[in-house]
C-alpha cells in the first residue's frame, strides 16, 4: 500500500500549483484536527500554538518532495507555508 502511494506521488507533475495545493491541503487537515482538540479538551482551550504544528507539517512534506527531485512542488509547498504562517499571524494579532 505504501509503495503504491509513493509511486503515485512520484508521478505527479512537477508544478508549483500542485505544490501550492498540497501545501494548503495538508495544514488544513491538521489545523482542523487542532481546532477540534482546542475546542473539546478544556485544558487545551488556550493552546493556539497547536496550529503551528499543523503548519510545520509542511516542512516534512516539502523535504519529501525535494528528496524525489520535485523542486517546483517543494517551492509551492514553501509558498503555502508562508501564506499559512501569515494567516496565523493575522489570527493572533487581530
Amino acid at each position: 500500500m505504501l509503495t503504491i502511494m509513493i509511486d503515485q506521488l512520484k508521478r505527479l507533475n512537477n508544478s508549483v500549483w500542485i505544490g501550492l495545493g498540497i501545501g494548503l491541503l495538508v495544514p488544513a487537515i491538521f489545523c482542523s484536527i487542532a481546532w477540534y482538540i482546542i475546542h473539546h479538551v478544556a485544558s487545551l482551550a488556550k493552546a493556539d500554538l497547536l496550529y503551528i504544528g499543523g503548519i510545520a507539517i509542511n516542512a516534512y512534506t516539502m523535504q519529501y518532495f525535494f528528496k524525489y527531485n520535485k523542486e517546483n512542488i517543494g517551492r509551492g509547498i514553501l509558498a503555502a507555508t508562508f501564506l499559512c504562517a501569515f494567516v496565523f499571524f493575522a489570527y493572533k494579532v487581530f
